[in-house]
């Protein structure tokens, strides 16, 4: 899965509000006669974004991490300012080729895990240039 397109979060310190009038849960069942509609709005801004200085939407192409719920053309919400760990989602440059992968770290070094069979691991040599990029917080996938 390569990155299409990035976006700056919040260009040139602008500010964002991401405000939803919220209808409280919504049930994926059978709906709840006696559940009332709920007046209270939600923040997106703070249940997506931790950090708006360091985060960036991704776009993505591809279909090597379906099996984590990527699917092409969706956008990803990175946070460059949390330090990546094993299982992380990340955004990663190997040899000068940003891509998208799950992180493994491994006695025998580091792995970029695709989520997809039909992909094989990225084993990175010793001498590959690997830089983590950000760290994916959120898919944006569209229905």
């Amino acid at each position: 899965m390569k990155v299409q397109r990035v976006y700056a979060y919040a260009p040139d310190g602008a500010q964002r509000s991401l405000v939803a009038a919220g209808v409280g849960s919504v049930p994926a069942g059978f709906p709840s006669p006696s559940q009332d509609y709920s007046a209270t709005q939600i923040d997106l801004q703070k249940l997506l974004i931790r950090d708006e200085v360091s985060t960036f939407i991704v776009r993505v192409s591809g279909d090597s991490m379906e099996g984590a719920g990527i699917y092409d053309g969706d956008e990803l919400i990175v946070d460059r300012s949390i330090e990546p760990r094993d299982g992380h989602v990340v955004i990663a440059i190997v040899d000068g080729e940003m891509t998208v992968k799950r992180l493994r770290v491994t006695p025998n070094g580091v792995i970029l895990q695709a989520e997809n069979a039909t992909y094989p691991d990225v084993q990175v040599a010793e001498l590959s240039e690997l830089m983590i990029w950000g760290v994916a917080t959120r898919c944006l996938h569209h229905l």
